[in-house]
């Protein structure tokens, strides 16, 4: 039994906190969040107490911690709670910065802890089983990945002010899908960005549509596709092109019917946003963290790859500043 501290009581932290409760192996001890009414009613509702850092760090009874609170917070939680010698699941990204995100990973590896990065899209089962497929040799060597990722509307303009921009909070899922898919480290970038759905976005100093080329030093391609608004709903696709053939993973829809009539073919739209669509991989994700924990094996998800997929991010935002292909180290 693994007995957990929750650093925060959002949308993202009630998921996991469900999630938690589920798994039969884990035990949700303490939550901590900034609005004190959130904490209770999500501790209330799982048996756990509402403390403060400080409290819930101190207790040699924690051995593992969530980190599902702002962005902004991620990297003070993280180095405290190596420093407490605790199991670490942080939400992506690891911060903003990348001098930050390598001070992390520096106290993570000092205090020898074990550190998984939320990037639950490798958790999906339909994602999951391209990747398994294309391991297993189906479509010979790689050649290009594709990946599509289009919310359903733009948040508000007060959270795009502070996300960090899109490449850094959007994207950044797909830099991590595409590097996973492509079996190779990207060394070159070409970003292009734009505002197309408000021009309140620009003013704001970010893009809400984009488009990013990556390739590898073999000369493998990924190309990722990202707008703020799909009228059809939560657009999450991925292909990936090989020697042989190619593997395709499409949207998910709430049922498989379909109409067929004299004027027509329809059928429902995708799945209006990640927390429907993704349920499964933020299951699925948990339950990877807790046996690697439990079980002492390496994190399917690890440090280094929320530095890489923050790297990524800002090679493509130094593209777009500068319209020339970045490189990467």
């Amino acid at each position: 039994m693994l007995r957990f501290a929750q650093f925060g009581a959002g949308r993202i932290g009630t998921i996991h906190a469900a999630n938690l409760a589920s798994t039969g192996a884990t035990q949700l001890r303490y939550v901590v969040d900034v609005n004190p009414a959130a904490a209770a009613a999500l501790a209330a509702k799982h048996g756990a107490h509402v403390t403060d850092v400080a409290t819930a760090l101190g207790d040699p009874a924690i051995d593992a911690v969530i980190i599902a609170s702002s962005t902004d917070t991620h990297a003070e939680l993280i180095i405290a709670a190596a420093r407490a010698g605790k199991a670490i699941f942080c939400e992506k990204p690891i911060d903003l910065s990348l001098k930050r995100v390598d001070q992390c990973l520096a106290a993570v590896k000092k205090a020898k802890v074990p550190l998984f990065v939320g990037f639950n899209r490798r958790f999906d089962p339909s994602f999951a089983a391209l990747h398994a497929r294309l391991a297993r040799g189906d479509i010979g060597p790689v050649e290009q990945v594709i990946v599509t990722s289009r919310d359903p509307g733009l948040p508000p303009l007060s959270y795009i002010k502070v996300s960090g921009g899109q490449f850094r909070d959007m994207t950044i899922h797909d830099f991590d899908m595409a590097r996973w898919l492509l079996g190779e480290e990207p060394v070159e970038v070409f970003a292009y960005g734009s505002c197309l759905v408000d021009p309140a976005v620009g003013k704001a100093g970010d893009t809400d549509t984009v488009m990013v080329l990556m390739k590898t030093a073999s000369g493998r391609q990924a190309h990722i596709n990202n707008s703020r608004r799909a009228a059809y709903g939560y657009d999450q696709r991925l292909e990936v092109h090989g020697a042989k053939g190619r593997l395709l993973a499409g949207n998910r829809t709430p049922t498989t019917v379909e109409l067929a009539d004299g004027a027509s073919v329809s059928a429902d739209k995708p799945m209006y946003f990640f927390l429907e669509r993704y349920a499964e991989a933020y299951r699925a994700e948990l339950a990877a963290f807790v046996d690697a924990v439990i079980n002492q094996k390496p994190m399917p998800v690890g440090a280094e790859d929320g530095r890489m997929a923050i790297v990524l991010a800002e090679a493509a935002l130094k593209s777009l500043k500068t319209g020339r292909p970045v490189k990467v180290n």
